[in-house]
């Protein structure tokens, strides 16, 4: 059995992050999304010429430049804080708790309709080029948003003794306000909350995704599998594509948004219970004897 590390055997750095919080994982997303718009700042001075300004989709990369780059700049950075903590490991490995049966309608719902965007999207209207810098950019996406937000916000949230429902809601919230950010691009503000009242959604059911699959490896590729199909059946879940001609199962294909909208109801109900921090973190509370810490609280 692998040995816990004792809180005196760790840096001051790692001591801070091993106590968890909420204002951590919230830091954590805020300094991640500082240095996103600073790698897409960045990136455009150096390479912007490649992007066309008329359309980002244009060619593969453009969109490689124009949307996956920053983000995988941000991939790079979380995978570093990850290493600098070591917690990798514990991240990709399996889930300290397990979820209910029920949590696989919501994967079946994304799946489902992630595959019925595909289907319908006009894939005459696309440069070969621009699909895959779309699909490369939506692992990106998918990798470096559930590493965040499913990965460090959940782990800091458990590690600070908080229970699943405040788990998931706080983690879905902070997941939304990273898209409440297109205020600041000129975005029509009823479409910026149509959206972040989506995405929190949406974080709902990829936080059940990660219980009931217990890797992160799930909600990942289900993510990377979301985003590009938003995209290239109509321009996004903030936009609509042009001169674009979607199949005939795009107008069932378009009703994902409620169906994610209403399932994520049932997990706000229903999640409760409580990781125990003594088994999965080695943390003890100090008002409890480390030989009496009872057993964790039944999850679902």
């Amino acid at each position: 059995m692998e040995s816990i590390e004792q809180p005196n055997e760790q840096s001051a750095w790692r001591r801070f992050w091993n106590r968890g919080g909420w204002w951590k994982a919230l830091l954590v997303a805020a300094v991640y999304y500082g240095l996103y718009q600073l790698a897409g700042v960045l990136i455009n001075l150096a390479f912007g010429g490649l992007v066309d300004k008329d359309n980002v989709f244009a060619n593969g990369l453009s969109v490689f430049i124009g949307i996956g780059a920053p983000i995988l700049v941000g991939s790079i950075l979380l995978v570093l804080f990850g290493l600098s903590l070591r917690w990798l490991k514990e991240l990709f490995g399996r889930q300290p708790v397990r979820g209910s049966w029920w949590m696989w309608i919501g994967v079946a719902i994304v799946l489902v309709f992630n595959l019925l965007r595909f289907a319908s999207v006009d894939w005459a209207g696309w440069n070969a080029g621009a699909v895959v810098g779309v699909l490369i950019s939506g692992l990106c996406i998918g990798f470096a948003e559930e590493l965040l937000t499913r990965g460090f916000a959940v782990n800091l949230l458990r590690r600070g003794g908080y229970g699943e429902r405040s788990v998931m809601l706080l983690s879905s919230l902070i997941f939304a306000a990273l898209h409440s950010g297109n205020l600041f691009t000129g975005q029509n503000p009823l479409v910026v909350g149509i959206t972040v009242v989506y995405t929190f959604a949406f974080g709902v059911i990829m936080y059940t995704s990660l219980r009931v699959t217990g890797n992160l490896i799930w909600p990942m590729l289900l993510h990377a599998s979301t985003d590009p199909s938003l995209i290239l059946l109509g321009g996004g879940i903030d936009a609509t594509g042009g001169n674009l001609h979607p199949g005939p199962l795009a107008g069932v294909a378009n009703l994902a948004n409620w169906a994610v909208m209403l399932f994520a109801i049932i997990p706000i109900i229903f999640v409760r219970g409580r990781v125990d921090r003594a088994a999965a973190y080695g943390m003890h509370d100090p008002a409890i004897p480390a030989t009496s810490v009872p057993p964790a609280a039944p999850v679902s």
